[in-house]
Formats: structure tokens, sequence, C-alpha cells
């Protein structure tokens, strides 16, 4: 892909007093009369820079505008404890871009869209389903959260016993300030935010170049846990894009949540054996997505 896109360096309120969000706005490359703005959620512990920028630059380079941006704790934007995954925060932070976004000029109200990727497709999900400014969503090889997928990726044995961890960091931090951490990933200690090979070989790169901060709060779990997303899926009745495949992360927990959608204008693309991080930042993949992204856009 050659690189045609521009971008400005924005900072936007969060919902929390006198913390502020930083984000990419991409502008379109090309003028059109159908051109949709998207604002763009990354996987979990994500920064802007990852995922959420390789799509924002290809959707600015089909004409449409797109914001990445960092949530709270994360990247450049504000708030603290650092790197504290909150899903409830992120849900408010995703309202906060998208009315941030509407409010710039040019922008067509009726086709605001949200964008999530992996477990930030369970936070955009609610968001798009609860708020009236998104007007669609789509999400890709997204995490969806509910019982079955959370037993499914932790077993109930380790679902127990983050959640305890989780609790006991938090009602510690509440009681005294101190934040436990542990890393975001690695390869071999399965005591880390995002544990095993598949992820700590995609993510560890980005730690190396010191681009992306390798730390995930304990407490994180006493939030991340409990939160789901396939009661925003039974409520959900706006145009809705999921993509997932065979080889993203929990199919079945995808094909309940699509499923669950009361929706009349919900589409599935469902496309084989593509693996997960392929999502990410593959080119061809990128490509097809943001094609099959552009034309579902098209139609609404």
């Amino acid at each position: 892909m050659t690189d045609t896109t521009a971008f400005t360096k924005v900072r936007f309120d969060s919902a929390e007093p006198g913390v502020q969000l930083v984000g990419d706005l991409y502008a379109p490359a090309v003028q059109r009369h159908d051109s949709a703005a998207f604002v763009i959620i990354g996987p979990m512990t994500y920064q802007k820079e990852q995922a959420p920028t390789e799509y924002a630059k290809r959707l600015a380079a089909l004409g449409h505008t797109a914001l990445a941006f960092d949530c709270r704790y994360r990247g450049e934007s504000g708030g603290t404890p650092r790197a504290w995954e909150n899903p409830y925060h992120k849900v408010a932070d995703i309202i906060s871009a998208a009315s941030f976004l509407r409010a710039q000029s040019g922008i067509n109200t009726d086709r605001l869209i949200g964008l999530g990727i992996c477990q930030g497709s369970s936070e955009m999900l609610r968001a798009v389903a609860e708020d009236e400014v998104l007007a669609a969503g789509v999400t890709l090889a997204g995490q969806y959260r509910d019982r079955e997928g959370d037993i499914a990726w932790l077993t109930e044995e380790g679902y127990a016993a983050r959640l305890a961890k989780g609790q006991a960091a938090k009602a510690k931090y509440l009681a005294t300030g101190e934040i436990d951490y542990v890393a975001g990933v690695d390869e071999f200690d399965m005591d880390v935010g995002m544990p095993g090979k598949f992820v700590w070989d995609w993510y560890h790169v980005w730690a190396d170049k010191g681009l992306w901060d390798n730390r995930y709060a304990v407490m994180s779990d006493a939030d991340l846990l409990p939160y789901e997303s396939i009661s925003a899926a039974r409520s959900l009745d706006k145009p809705y894009l999921l993509i997932h495949s065979d080889n993203s992360f929990l199919p079945d927990a995808a094909r309940r949540h699509f499923d669950a959608m009361p929706s009349a204008r919900k589409t599935l693309l469902w496309e084989g054996d593509t693996p997960h991080l392929s999502y990410y930042d593959q080119p061809d993949i990128l490509a097809r997505t943001v094609a099959s992204i552009d034309s579902w856009t098209a139609h609404l």
C-alpha cells in the first residue's frame, strides 16, 4: 500500500473530568458523496498505532474519515493508573470519540460507524447498541464476551483464579494507591495479561521497539472478566457487519453474538480459515477486509 493519507493529531475530553483522549484523525483522500466516518478501537491493551492505524489509513484512502484513538490509560491518552484494562471505560471513551467526530465539519451523522478489532469488538458492540451517536457498527476478528466464551478462553479454574487476583489487586489499589503489574505478554509465563506464544509473537515486536507498553495492571481483571457483550447483541437493532473466520478467536462466540442480534440489517462475513492476527497487519487481508467494509458501507 502506498501511504497517501495524512492525519491530524486531535485531543478531546473523556467522560472522566480532567482526562483527555488523543487520536489521529485521517481525512478522506478523495471526495465522494457516500463517505462515512469511522471511530476505531483495537484489541486488548492496544495502542492506536497498531491495527487501528492500519484500518484508518486504508479507509481514508478510499474516501472515508477515520479516527484511531487511544483509550484511557494507554498510549498518548491520559488517565491513571496506566495499563488498566477497563472495558466499561472503553465503551464510554468510544462514545466520547464518536461525539467528537460527529462535531467535525463535513461528517454525515447518518453514516457514523464504530469499528472494533478483537476484544475491542465486544466494547464497540455495546457502544453501538446503547448510544445513539453511532449509526452502525463493524467488528472483525472479535473476541466477543459471554460466559461460554470466557470459559473456553480461560477455563473455569483459570477464570476464577484471575478474577480473585484482580479483585485483590483492585482492593489494594483502592486502599493504598499501590498498583500491582505483570507483563502484558510473555512467551512462557502464563501469569500475564495475554499469555502464550500466539500473542507474544505479535506484541513483543512493538515492545522491543518501544512502541507499546508491555504492562498489565492486575486489577484490570476485576473489571475485564465480569464484562460481557451478549446482552448488548440481544438489543442491537442497527446496521451491523460482523467479520470473522474459523481461525479467528472463539468462532462459536462470534456466531452466538451474531445470531442474538435482532437487527434486520445485520451481515455476517465468514472468511474461512483466515488467521486471527492476519487481520491486524497482513497487507492482503487488510486490503480485502477494508474493501468489504467499504462495499457494505455503500449500501447503508
